[in-house]
């Protein structure tokens, strides 16, 4: 027996309304610190800011910025990278003259940590998203610590909650070569437990989302 299109589209609003639980929008802890999980579940990495591969670097190379020649090198002892000498590039593509360049690929190992998680990077003027990045570390909640109370602004409710977090590192960040190349990763790790980070948050028909996740 067939169901006519409209009864069908009926019954399909009713059940997703009857999956809808209402109390997943209360303004309380229980979902805020679920909505802290799922945004760290889908957004929580350290990353390097390696966005895309192969990089080449070498002292003529202006498009890197300073230290990046170290950071390369402490990538490929630890067995994240391979590189090469090249020669370096004109505009055009063609050999601008001696070797004076070296060409840094991901090995296996570190295709591995090159996670296809889009990465939102704001400035004051605008927002970046990166679709992959090299992360060195895990993030989960440790503690939410409260949220502003919620307001109404541009259509939506929204408000922004505290937390801390803590964080699981990879193995090749925990050595000494990884901390002293990636000092702004090192920070973040000690700071585990203590750190307070605050996000923004918007209410949906189904619950509390973190903005970036609808920023993307």
């Amino acid at each position: 027996m067939s169901v006519p299109r409209g009864l069908a589209l009926l019954l399909l609003t009713l059940v997703i309304g009857a999956c809808q639980d209402p109390r997943a929008r209360l303004p309380n802890r229980a979902n805020f610190e679920a909505a802290v999980a799922d945004y760290l579940a889908q957004r929580g990495h350290l990353c390097l800011g390696l966005y895309e591969w192969p990089i080449t670097v070498g002292d003529a190379d202006r498009a890197h910025p300073p230290g990046e020649m170290r950071r390369m090198v402490a990538l490929e002892s630890l067995g994240l990278v391979s590189g090469q000498d090249v020669p370096p590039r004109r505009a055009g593509g063609a050999a601008a003259g001696p070797i004076t360049a070296r060409e840094y690929r991901l090995t296996a190992l570190g295709r591995r940590y090159y996670l296809h998680a889009p990465e939102v990077v704001s400035t004051a003027f605008r927002h970046v998203t990166h679709e992959a990045d090299l992360c060195a570390a895990t993030l989960s909640l440790d503690r939410l610590i409260g949220w502003e109370r919620p307001m109404r602004l541009h259509g939506r409710t929204v408000t922004s909650v505290l937390f801390t977090y803590r964080a699981m590192p990879a193995p090749w960040m925990q050595t000494d070569t990884a901390t002293r190349a990636f000092p702004t990763v090192t920070r973040a790790l000690r700071n585990a437990g203590r750190l307070q980070v605050r996000i923004g948050m918007h209410l949906t028909p189904s619950g509390w989302v973190a903005d970036e996740l609808s920023a993307s």
